[in-house]
Order: C-alpha cells, then sequence, then structure tokens
C-alpha cells in the first residue's frame, strides 16, 4: 500500500522521489519481505493512478486554470511555471510518444500528464503509454535495490542524509507557509 501511495503522490505532482522508494521496495524484495514483480506491478499501477489525477485537471482544466493554479499554488505542491512549460513544450514537440519516453526521465515524469490532459490526448493511449512506461521505471528501480540486497548497509548513510533533508525541507515548507497565513491574517486585521 505504501509503494501505490508514493507512486501515486509522486504522478500526481508532488515529486516524491521514486529514485528512493522503488530501490527500496527492491531491496525488501531482496531479504523476501516483498515480491518483486508484485512490487513492479503496484509501483506502476500507482504512477498510472496518479498520472491520471494530473491527466484529468489538464483536461478539465485546460491551460488557462492550470497556468493560473500553478502560478498561485505551484510553489505549494512544488511545480513551477517553468517545468509546467518544458513538459507541455516537449509533449507538442515530440507528440504523444513522449508520454512513454517522459516516464523514465526523471522529473519530466511527474509533470507530463498535465500537458496531456490540456492537449486531449486519447485517454486509454495516454493510461497505455503511462502504463509500460511506468512498469519499465519500476522494474529498473526495483531491480537495483534488489541486487544491491545485502549491500544495502553500505549505501544507507547517503538514503539517510536524504531522509534528513527532506524532514528539514518539510519543517521549512510548514514555518514558511504558517509565517505567511499568520502575516496575511495580522495585514487584514490592521486593514480593518
Amino acid at each position: 500500500m505504501g509503494v501505490f501511495l508514493l507512486m501515486t503522490v509522486e504522478s500526481a505532482l508532488i515529486p516524491i522521489p521514486s529514485e528512493v522508494t522503488m530501490p527500496f521496495s527492491g531491496f525488501l524484495s531482496s531479504i523476501g519481505q516483498f515480491n518483486f514483480f508484485v512490487v513492479v506491478l503496484i509501483g506502476a499501477l500507482g504512477n498510472l493512478f496518479g498520472s491520471y489525477i494530473a491527466y484529468f485537471l489538464g483536461k478539465w482544466g485546460q491551460d488557462t486554470f492550470v497556468r493560473q493554479f500553478i502560478k498561485k499554488y505551484g510553489k505549494y505542491i512544488l511545480v513551477s511555471e517553468h517545468e509546467f512549460d518544458r513538459s507541455e513544450r516537449w509533449f507538442r514537440k515530440y507528440g504523444e510518444v513522449i508520454v512513454f519516453v517522459s516516464r523514465l526521465l526523471p522529473a519530466v515524469r511527474t509533470y507530463i500528464s498535465l500537458p496531456s490532459g490540456i492537449a486531449q490526448m486519447q485517454p486509454v493511449k495516454f493510461g497505455l503509454y503511462t502504463f509500460i512506461g511506468s512498469l519499465l521505471w519500476s522494474a529498473i528501480l526495483t531491480y537495483v535495490g534488489f541486487v544491491l540486497g545485502h549491500n544495502w548497509s553500505r549505501i544507507g548513510p547517503y538514503f539517510h542524509t536524504f531522509d534528513v533533508f527532506i524532514g528539514l525541507f518539510i519543517v521549512v515548507a510548514i514555518s514558511i507557509f504558517v509565517y505567511h497565513k499568520i502575516r496575511k491574517r495580522k495585514n487584514t486585521d490592521t486593514s480593518k
């Protein structure tokens, strides 16, 4: 369930790195806690589900709404206009095949679903390309973790550093958000 949720969130425009989720799941497969093939399948299904969330947001929200949303709230979900524009350019330039290829590229893979929806790509075709690309990506990352297996303890400190960075980032982000809310409320109260 954890793999599904993390991979869903990653594909629904919140960049939680699958480069951490899937290799660790591969490691757990190597010690017998998870089934390798089930992990790969669940990772791909999570990506598919999250990608459909972003796809339909783009399809129903169109470019105007999505762009305004990103301008206003993108910083809270870690999506910049630049990343959105890059995904849109790639989609226009390379067409539907970019949906498959982008699933194998860090960063772009998180955002390509929005322009796919805006361009009104056929949902079944979108799902097929997304699933195949995500299945391949999940298999590669899970295999890396599986092969590392018992050597995981050697790279553990690197992931621990990453965990600390993510934890600090979350604390800072929450603090900034709360600070801005309090400041905005004070400004509203003093203007009355």
